[in-house]
């Protein structure tokens, strides 16, 4: 009644079955259908279904989410030919949703585990993966009590794992059909630098040097860090874009007083709907108060704080690190190998508190050596780990023809 995360879930769902079945009655073509739980394994799955699409422009794609927040943004998106929610995993509903479909093949992008609709597809034969995977040793596959669910990993016709430990990890529950292939996700922001949208008013506001501090998916707890770390930043010539993840009025509104609380004058101060190439003059904070731009946003600055870190986990590093950009983030972060593996080559830095952050602001600006440095070790830990796509779709494609 009071989640409008939760009715826009329910209200989903109310006639799925029917329009299902309006779009697939008459179908023919081979249906190749992708599910993601939400919009960051969309963003992983993304590079497989624009590949897939040229591999076998016969098939039909049908691209399925869990999670509103994932479906509300993507269900326009048109490489698939239907976007719908996944229905509850019952198993009746997992029989009548696989009927209606008839897939070919089923790919699940990362951490997607539905008992009922694993073991509809088994049972029915039909090949599915499970890719851009990663596994940890206290998950439920691992203990006692999780045979279920490791009879459900035994079914998937191949697993692709981002790191050789989850392989490991598998090996020692007797999954055999695994490979290494990484993640998707470098894939995929590597495609978006190269043909990145330029913004004319992120230019203006930059300048040459591009002195600038690129703030992306913050939440209030990393808000309480950042502003008060930043003073001794702003001071010395460089300047902050802010892109929070809630853009929501309120939110923009309490980020603008944060910030005069912390010593930033108003007049310093612009947001985005309010900006032109003539007022932004002089600002040494651009807050974005829309969304669909950060991906692009993190080319017009020299150092990238992600949020997250300081709540239930990181938002994406990677679309920062492809420009090559030292990134900043959380102590919540230990879940994501590639935040693991940047932090470890020195290309990623973790803070814990906003003293660590003024340290950390003051050794990248005061320090041309280091940051450049850093910079370097990001953008080639990304060039380094692309290619997962193609490992992918050959093996699949290597699968199809068994």
């Amino acid at each position: 009644m009071f989640n409008e995360k939760a009715r826009l879930w329910a209200s989903g769902r109310k006639s799925l079955f029917s329009e299902l079945e309006k779009k697939f009655s008459a179908n023919v073509r081979p249906v190749a259908w992708f599910h993601c739980a939400s919009l960051g394994e969309f963003e992983q799955g993304r590079p497989l279904m624009e590949n897939f699409r040229k591999k076998f422009p016969d098939h039909l794609i049908l691209l399925t989410f869990f999670s509103p927040s994932g479906y509300e943004i993507r269900k326009k998106y048109d490489g698939a030919d239907v976007v719908s929610y996944l229905p509850l995993d019952t198993q009746r509903k997992a029989e009548r949703f696989i009927r209606i479909v008839n897939p070919s093949l089923v790919v699940f992008i990362k951490y997607e585990f539905w008992l009922n609709f694993l073991s509809v597809l088994r049972r029915k034969k039909i090949k599915h993966y499970l890719v851009s995977a990663i596994f940890r040793n206290d998950q439920v596959f691992f203990k006692w009590y999780g045979n279920i669910f490791r009879e459900a990993l035994r079914g998937f016709s191949h697993v692709f794992t981002q790191e050789k430990k989850s392989v490991e990890l598998l090996n020692s529950i007797h999954v055999s059909q695994l490979t290494v292939a990484g993640d998707t996700r470098f894939d995929r922001v590597v495609s978006i630098a190269e043909v990145f949208k330029e913004i004319p008013l992120a230019e203006n506001f930059s300048g040459p040097s591009k002195k600038v501090l690129v703030a992306g998916s913050t939440w209030p707890a990393d808000e309480e860090k950042l502003f008060p770390a930043i003073k001794n930043l702003l001071h010395s010539g460089w300047k902050m874009i802010i892109a929070p993840h809630e853009t929501g009025k309120d939110h923009i509104d309490s980020i603008e007083m944060n910030l005069v609380k912390n010593g930033v004058a108003e007049n310093e101060m612009i947001r985005f709907s309010n900006a032109d190439e003539k007022n932004i003059s002089g600002k040494k904070i651009l807050v974005i108060d829309n969304v669909g731009m950060l991906s692009s946003l993190y080319h017009y600055g020299k150092i990238a704080y992600v949020g997250g870190g300081f709540g239930k986990s990181i938002h994406n590093i990677l679309e920062a690190a492809v420009y090559g950009m030292p990134v900043i983030f959380g102590p919540y972060h230990e879940k994501f190998h590639e935040a693991i593996s940047l932090l470890e080559s020195g290309g990623a830095f973790c803070v814990n508190d906003i003293s660590d952050l003024k340290k950390l602001f003051e050794k990248l600006a005061g320090d041309e050596y280091f940051l450049t440095s850093s910079s370097l070790i990001a953008k080639e830990y990304v060039e380094k780990n692309k290619g997962a796509t193609v490992k992918i779709i050959g093996e699949i494609t290597s699968s199809l023809n068994r």
